[in-house]
C-alpha cells in the first residue's frame, strides 16, 4: 500500500478540527510533485487556506484572491519548479451547480434563472444532501483522466482538503445515497460513478490526519470504520501532526527529572526555570511520542509523524520539512512510523490535549512556544 498510494487519483486528508488537515494536504502535494506528478489540492468551499500554508506569515490580505464567483473554477498554480506542479482550487456547491447546468442546458432566459443564488438556496434547502453531492461531483471531475471541463488539462492527482471528520463524512456519503434514493436518471448514474470511484482502493484513498493527544487519536482511529461504512472508503495513511521534537534522550529526561526533585534549590533561580523548562520539553516529547506510537500499532496502514513547526505560519520550508517527514513515512510497512526515534516512554502519562491546534491557522489553544500558529 505504501508505494501505491500516489498511484490513486484521489486522496480525501480528514481527521477532527484542528489537527492540520490542509498543512498536511499540502504537504502531501508538494511529495506527490517531487515525484513528478501534476497535482490539485482541492479544498470545500470558498477558502484559500492552501496558498496560505506556503505563506511564512499569511494574513488576511495575502492568503490569495476570493474564490471567483463566476460559472467556472480558478485553478491556480502555486509551484512549479518542482519535477511536477501544485496547484489549488476551491470547490463550492454553488458553482458546482452552475458549471453542471451550463453543460446541460442551452443558453437563455431559463439558463440563467437556473443558474441564481436564490434558486440555488432553494434547492439545497428542499434538497438534503444536495450541496454535498455538487461539491463531491466536482471534486471527482478533478480526478478524472479527461476533464469534462471544456479545454481543462487532466492532473494525475487530486488530494481533498475535507472538512472536519463529521461534515467530511457526509460528503463523501451524499453520491451514494443520492444514488439509492434516484435509483434511475443521470442523478442516479452519475452518484453510482462517483460511489464506485470512492470505493475503489486503486483509485481513492483516505489520509487520516491526528493531534498527539490521547481524544485525538481515539477520535482518528474511530475514523476508519465510519469512512468504511459511509462510502467503502480505503485509509491509506495516518498523520499524527504538531509532535514535539525529542531533544532529550531518555536517560537525559530521567536525570533532568532526578535534578528537578532533589537539585534545582541549588542551581538559583534561572538554573532552575532552564531545568523546569527542559523537563517539561521532554515529558511532552515523550507523551506526543507514546500517542503517535498507540496510532501507529492500531492503524492498518503505514503513519507518518510529523513535527511541530515553530512561528505565526509554517510557510515553503516549514512544508519542505513535512514533506521530507511524509516521505519517510511513506517508506515503513504498516504498523510503524517513522519520527526520527522519538523515546516512546510516557511514565504511565496521557496528554488530554484534543482541542489544540498543530500546524494549524484558525485558531484553538496552544502549548508551549514551539505550537506553529500556520496550518
Amino acid at each position: 500500500m505504501p508505494a501505491s498510494l500516489f498511484d490513486r487519483r484521489l486522496l480525501v486528508v480528514t481527521g477532527k478540527g484542528g489537527v492540520g488537515k490542509t498543512t498536511v494536504a499540502t504537504a502531501l502535494g508538494v511529495v506527490a510533485a517531487r515525484r513528478g506528478k501534476r497535482v490539485i489540492v482541492a479544498e470545500v468551499g470558498r477558502a484559500a487556506d492552501v496558498p496560505a500554508a506556503l505563506r511564512e506569515h499569511p494574513t488576511a490580505e495575502n492568503v490569495g484572491d476570493a474564490p471567483s464567483r463566476d460559472d467556472g473554477f480558478a485553478e491556480r498554480m502555486l509551484l512549479d519548479e518542482l519535477p511536477g506542479s501544485l496547484w489549488h482550487a476551491s470547490v463550492s456547491p454553488e458553482a458546482a451547480l452552475r458549471e453542471y447546468l451550463r453543460d446541460q442546458l442551452p443558453l437563455g432566459p431559463l439558463a440563467e434563472l437556473l443558474r441564481s443564488d436564490r434558486l440555488f438556496a432553494g434547492l439545497t434547502a428542499a434538497t438534503p444532501g444536495l450541496r454535498e453531492l455538487l461539491a463531491m461531483g466536482k471534486l471527482w471531475e478533478l480526478a478524472q483522466p479527461t476533464r469534462r471541463t471544456p479545454g481543462a488539462a487532466p492532473y494525475d492527482l487530486c488530494i481533498v482538503d475535507a472538512p472536519a471528520s463529521g461534515h467530511a463524512i457526509t460528503l463523501l456519503r451524499a453520491p451514494g445515497q443520492f444514488a439509492a434514493t434516484a435509483k434511475v436518471g443521470p442523478v442516479a448514474r452519475q452518484g453510482t460513478t462517483i460511489a464506485e470511484t470512492i470505493a475503489d482502493p486503486t483509485t481513492t484513498a483516505a489520509v487520516i490526519v491526528s493531534a498527539p493527544a490521547q481524544l485525538a487519536v481515539t477520535e482518528a482511529l474511530g475514523l476508519v470504520p465510519q469512512l468504511r461504512s459511509a462510502a467503502d472508503l480505503t485509509t491509506g495513511l495516518g498523520v499524527v501532526n504538531g509532535v514535539t521534537p525529542p531533544r532529550f534522550s531518555a536517560d537525559d529526561r530521567d536525570r533532568l527529572a532526578a535534578f528537578a526533585t532533589v537539585g534545582v534549590d541549588a542551581l538559583g533561580g534561572g538554573a532552575a526555570d532552564a531545568v523546569t523548562i527542559a523537563l517539561a520539553e521532554a515529558d511532552r516529547a515523550a507523551a506526543d511520542a507514546a500517542h503517535a506510537n498507540r496510532f501507529a500499532r492500531r492503524l492498518d496502514a503505514p503513519v507518518a509523524v510529523l513535527p511541530r513547526v515553530p512561528g505565526r505560519g509554517v510557510g515553503r520550508a516549514g512544508i519542505e520539512i513535512l514533506a521530507d517527514g511524509l516521505t519517510d513515512a511513506l517508506e515503513q510497512p504498516a504498523g510503524t512510523h517513522a519520527d526520527g526515534g522519538a523515546d516512546d516512554r510516557a511514565d504511565g502519562r496521557t496528554d488530554d490535549r484534543a482541542d489544540g491546534n498543530p500546524n494549524d491557522p484558525a485558531g484553538g489553544p496552544t502549548a508551549g512556544p514551539a505550537n506553529g500558529a500556520a496550518r
